[in-house]
């Protein structure tokens, strides 16, 4: 039996309020996509298949670059992280993952951390090293760099931190490494843009090599921030070299908000599944840049789009296809709970819609070159409704068919401001 903080009482009550709404409710969509062929009950297994991980970092709130308003109740450590996280699966039913940051997550004792996220029925994902920031008593300071530093002493802290990262992971039952650096510059001629790429694939090789034979490694580009006229991996292709160069445990991640504004991503998605390197996402969404805002809130049809690409890889896999997905986002202005219940839902709905594509129909407009035939049926499904589809899954899983109702009836959020130390005023995105 897992620890449950919200009641599983209330969670009952609340789905028998809502019990009968969403027979009907399901039973018409059923109805609806037995006329164009496609099983729903099918479908819905799937759906319950799918997961999406969590990270620690995002159970509390961000911040811009000049301020952050905390909010009461919200966690301090990754003890608290971990408990509403907890919340997060138990209501939603697709979050059994969370990813951890360090040197933000570490304790003293990993095989507790580990029991304690078991206690709760959650396991770890990939686990992210963190070279951007100086921490306290930190030797080198990485102002000017990490893997790809001019100076040997700082690139050798940084190795040796992401390597302590992969043991912390092993500790933990993670089995892969998110590598992202801020490394770059802001001036034309501040570094020699070839030989910083030559550092950071020595320094990054240095890492690969201590992998464990189980694990990978995913290497996350980004265009810009903290480094504005130049990053060393910057875009997809920067990011597929490197992971070529350093093996094959060696994958690309991407982030939907680390591209220029109206880069075509689901493009991207298409052309490293070709290479075989495509490693997995980070979910979030954007409106001007790097905004992290929630998963789909922006431009969910973008998602949608990113799904139907991953469908076609997963009926035509090169080699390994098992992408990580995790949602990525700072909840600067909402319940980091909610935010990511939000996300959870709407990245699953892009999923379930991508599963609701006529493929041979696309395929066959495809062929013809119709146009508008292969548009319209990439339209119908993603004008699918499949709310119900998703609450039927969250209820037979013992999840809430209203979450938000259902939590913010728990008074969890409530509860926790009386529990917890409170979170002091602060600057960052983390």
């Amino acid at each position: 039996m897992h620890n449950t903080p919200i009641s599983p009482e209330l969670i009952a009550e609340s789905n028998l309020c809502e019990a009968d709404a969403l027979e009907e409710d399901y039973g018409a969509l059923k109805a609806r996509l037995a006329r164009r062929g496609i099983d729903a009950d099918r479908v819905l297994e799937k759906v319950k298949r799918w997961t999406v991980a969590v990270p620690s970092w995002g159970a509390g709130r961000g911040g811009t670059r000049f301020a952050k308003f905390p909010l009461a109740g919200e966690p301090t450590n990754i003890h608290e992280k971990l408990e509403d996280c907890a919340v997060i699966n138990q209501l939603g039913r697709t979050t059994p993952r969370v990813s951890p940051h360090f040197p933000w997550d570490c304790v003293d004792d990993y095989a507790g951390l580990r029991d304690e996220a078991e206690s709760y029925g959650l396991g770890f994902d990939a686990v992210n090293s963190n070279t951007f920031q100086d921490q306290p008593g930190q030797a080198k300071t990485y102002a000017t760099g990490s893997l790809s530093s001019t100076v040997e002493a700082t690139r050798r802290q940084a190795v040796e931190h992401n390597i302590e990262c992969i043991e912390i992971g092993r500790k933990i039952g993670a089995r892969a490494l998110t590598v992202w650096v801020g490394d770059g510059t802001n001036l034309p001629g501040q570094q020699d843009l070839g030989r910083s790429f030559e550092r950071y694939l020595d320094a990054a090789a240095q890492v690969y090599a201590a992998l464990p034979d189980d694990w990978s490694m995913m290497l996350e580009h980004k265009m810009f921030e903290p480094a504005f006229y130049s990053s060393v991996i910057s875009d997809w292709g920067s990011s597929l070299m490197a992971a070529q160069e350093l093996g094959e445990k060696c994958r690309c991640l991407v982030d939907l908000g680390h591209h220029a504004p109206n880069v075509n991503i689901e493009q991207i998605v298409a052309r490293l599944h070709r290479a075989g390197k495509l490693g997995g996402f980070h979910f979030n969404d954007s409106k001007y840049g790097d905004d992290d805002l929630d998963s789909g809130s922006i431009n969910p049809h973008q998602l949608f789009l990113v799904f139907n690409e991953l469908a076609e890889a997963e009926a035509n896999p090169r080699g390994h296809f098992d992408p990580a997905y995790m949602i990525d986002q700072s909840h600067n202005v909402t319940d980091p709970i909610e935010s990511m219940l939000s996300s959870a839902e709407a990245i699953a709905g892009c999923y379930a819609r991508a599963l609701l594509v006529d493929r041979e129909a696309l395929h066959e407009a495809q062929e013809d070159n119709d146009v508008m035939l292969a548009f319209r049926t990439l339209r119908t499904a993603y004008e699918t409704d499949v709310g119900p589809l998703l609450a039927r899954a969250r209820a037979e899983q013992g999840g809430a068919i209203d979450w938000l109702r259902t939590y913010r009836d728990s008074r969890y959020r409530e509860r926790k401001a009386q529990e917890r130390k409170a979170v002091g005023l602060g600057a960052g995105i983390v």
